[in-house]
Protein backbone atom coordinates (compact mmCIF):
# COMPACT_ATOMS: atom_id res chain seq x y z
CA UNK A 1 0.00 0.00 0.00
CA UNK A 2 1.50 3.80 -1.17
CA UNK A 3 1.99 6.12 1.59
CA UNK A 4 -0.48 9.10 1.27
CA UNK A 5 1.57 12.28 -0.20
CA UNK A 6 2.33 14.91 2.35
CA UNK A 7 1.78 17.95 0.41
CA UNK A 8 4.88 19.48 1.73
CA UNK A 9 5.00 21.63 -1.15
CA UNK A 10 1.87 23.74 -0.02
CA UNK A 11 4.47 25.00 3.04
CA UNK A 12 6.59 26.38 0.66
CA UNK A 13 4.13 27.46 -1.48
CA UNK A 14 2.61 29.62 1.25
CA UNK A 15 5.86 31.09 1.84
CA UNK A 16 6.65 32.45 -1.52
CA UNK A 17 3.00 34.03 -1.17
CA UNK A 18 4.31 35.39 1.81
CA UNK A 19 7.24 36.70 0.28
CA UNK A 20 5.51 38.16 -2.70
CA UNK A 21 2.73 39.70 -0.43
CA UNK A 22 6.03 41.55 1.21
CA UNK A 23 7.58 42.91 -1.51
CA UNK A 24 4.04 44.00 -3.42
CA UNK A 25 4.35 48.04 -3.62
CA UNK A 26 1.89 49.82 -1.86
CA UNK A 27 1.37 53.60 -2.10
CA UNK A 28 3.76 55.40 0.89
CA UNK A 29 0.76 56.27 3.20
CA UNK A 30 -0.20 52.23 2.97
CA UNK A 31 3.33 51.11 3.52
CA UNK A 32 3.50 52.09 7.36
CA UNK A 33 0.47 49.86 7.82
CA UNK A 34 1.94 46.93 5.77
CA UNK A 35 1.51 43.56 7.77
CA UNK A 36 4.29 40.85 8.13
CA UNK A 37 2.80 38.38 6.22
CA UNK A 38 6.08 36.24 6.61
CA UNK A 39 6.20 36.42 9.95
CA UNK A 40 2.18 35.63 10.57
CA UNK A 41 3.02 32.42 7.87
CA UNK A 42 6.27 31.23 9.73
CA UNK A 43 3.72 31.46 13.46
CA UNK A 44 1.16 29.44 11.62
CA UNK A 45 3.22 26.51 10.33
CA UNK A 46 5.71 26.20 13.39
CA UNK A 47 2.51 26.17 15.71
CA UNK A 48 1.03 23.76 13.79
CA UNK A 49 3.81 21.11 12.19
CA UNK A 50 6.61 22.13 14.36
CA UNK A 51 8.54 19.35 13.39
CA UNK A 52 8.60 20.62 9.79
CA UNK A 53 9.16 24.09 10.22
CA UNK A 54 11.44 25.89 12.92
CA UNK A 55 14.04 28.09 13.74
CA UNK A 56 16.37 26.51 10.76
CA UNK A 57 13.67 27.09 8.09
CA UNK A 58 12.96 30.70 9.58
CA UNK A 59 16.53 31.75 9.10
CA UNK A 60 16.99 30.68 5.46
CA UNK A 61 13.06 32.14 4.68
CA UNK A 62 14.78 35.31 6.82
CA UNK A 63 17.50 35.49 4.40
CA UNK A 64 15.34 35.56 1.52
CA UNK A 65 13.47 38.43 2.92
CA UNK A 66 16.69 40.40 4.08
CA UNK A 67 17.98 40.13 0.45
CA UNK A 68 14.83 40.65 -1.19
CA UNK A 69 14.02 43.98 0.98
CA UNK A 70 17.85 45.34 0.70
CA UNK A 71 18.08 45.22 4.36
CA UNK A 72 20.88 44.49 6.84
CA UNK A 73 21.90 40.50 6.11
CA UNK A 74 20.87 38.81 8.85
CA UNK A 75 18.39 40.52 10.93
CA UNK A 76 15.16 39.13 9.57
CA UNK A 77 16.84 35.67 9.45
CA UNK A 78 17.96 35.91 13.19
CA UNK A 79 14.80 37.73 14.53
CA UNK A 80 12.62 35.18 12.54
CA UNK A 81 14.62 32.26 14.02
CA UNK A 82 13.66 33.71 17.22
CA UNK A 83 10.09 34.07 16.47
CA UNK A 84 10.44 30.21 15.03
CA UNK A 85 12.01 28.86 18.39
CA UNK A 86 10.20 30.98 20.62
CA UNK A 87 6.91 29.28 19.22
CA UNK A 88 8.07 25.96 18.73
CA UNK A 89 8.69 26.24 22.74
CA UNK A 90 4.87 27.26 23.11
CA UNK A 91 3.05 25.30 20.25
CA UNK A 92 1.42 22.95 22.41
CA UNK A 93 -0.17 25.46 24.69
CA UNK A 94 -0.46 28.71 21.44
CA UNK A 95 -2.74 25.81 19.73
CA UNK A 96 -5.02 25.14 22.98
CA UNK A 97 -5.50 28.84 22.92
CA UNK A 98 -8.88 30.59 21.50
CA UNK A 99 -7.54 33.34 18.52
CA UNK A 100 -7.84 36.20 20.26
CA UNK A 101 -5.27 35.00 22.72
CA UNK A 102 -3.14 33.29 20.17
CA UNK A 103 -3.64 36.70 17.96
CA UNK A 104 -2.07 39.01 21.72
CA UNK A 105 1.02 36.20 21.58
CA UNK A 106 1.07 37.11 18.04
CA UNK A 107 1.08 41.28 19.03
CA UNK A 108 3.56 40.69 21.04
CA UNK A 109 6.32 38.33 18.84
CA UNK A 110 5.31 40.43 15.91
CA UNK A 111 6.14 43.80 18.04
CA UNK A 112 9.47 42.53 18.99
CA UNK A 113 10.20 41.53 16.09
CA UNK A 114 9.44 44.88 14.72
CA UNK A 115 11.80 46.47 17.87
CA UNK A 116 14.42 44.10 16.32
CA UNK A 117 13.89 45.69 12.54
CA UNK A 118 13.86 49.20 13.98
CA UNK A 119 17.19 48.61 15.85
CA UNK A 120 18.81 47.34 12.72
CA UNK A 121 17.45 50.30 10.98
CA UNK A 122 18.70 52.90 13.36
CA UNK A 123 22.13 51.35 13.29
CA UNK A 124 22.13 51.87 9.66
CA UNK A 125 20.57 55.42 9.95
CA UNK A 126 17.28 54.94 8.60
CA UNK A 127 15.24 53.91 11.63
CA UNK A 128 12.02 55.73 12.50
CA UNK A 129 11.87 58.65 14.64
CA UNK A 130 8.09 57.52 16.19
CA UNK A 131 6.07 54.68 17.17
CA UNK A 132 4.87 54.14 13.52
CA UNK A 133 7.01 50.86 12.63
CA UNK A 134 5.10 49.68 15.53
CA UNK A 135 1.71 49.79 13.24
CA UNK A 136 2.45 46.81 11.44
CA UNK A 137 2.27 44.41 14.56
CA UNK A 138 -0.97 45.44 15.70
CA UNK A 139 -2.04 44.87 11.65
CA UNK A 140 -1.22 41.66 11.74
CA UNK A 141 -2.97 41.03 14.73
CA UNK A 142 -6.30 41.93 13.18
CA UNK A 143 -5.15 40.03 10.58
CA UNK A 144 -4.31 37.02 12.50
CA UNK A 145 -7.68 35.36 13.19
CA UNK A 146 -8.45 35.07 9.08
CA UNK A 147 -4.87 33.94 8.45
CA UNK A 148 -5.07 31.14 10.93
CA UNK A 149 -8.68 30.18 9.18
CA UNK A 150 -7.54 30.07 5.87
CA UNK A 151 -4.19 28.11 6.24
CA UNK A 152 -6.20 25.83 8.54
CA UNK A 153 -8.62 24.97 6.25
CA UNK A 154 -5.93 24.98 3.54
CA UNK A 155 -3.53 22.70 5.72
CA UNK A 156 -6.81 20.26 6.01
CA UNK A 157 -7.89 20.38 2.72
CA UNK A 158 -4.86 19.10 1.30
CA UNK A 159 -3.62 17.03 4.23
CA UNK A 160 -0.15 18.84 4.77
CA UNK A 161 1.75 16.60 7.82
Amino acid sequence: MAAAPHNRWVILLTFLLALMLSAMPLPEYVEWGRPQWVALTLIYWVAALPNRVGPWQAWMLGLLLDILQGSLLGIHALSLAVIAYIIQLLHRRFRMYPVWQQAMLVLVLIGTYQMALQWAQTLTGTGSDTLLFLLPSLISTLIWPWLFVVLRSVRRALQVR
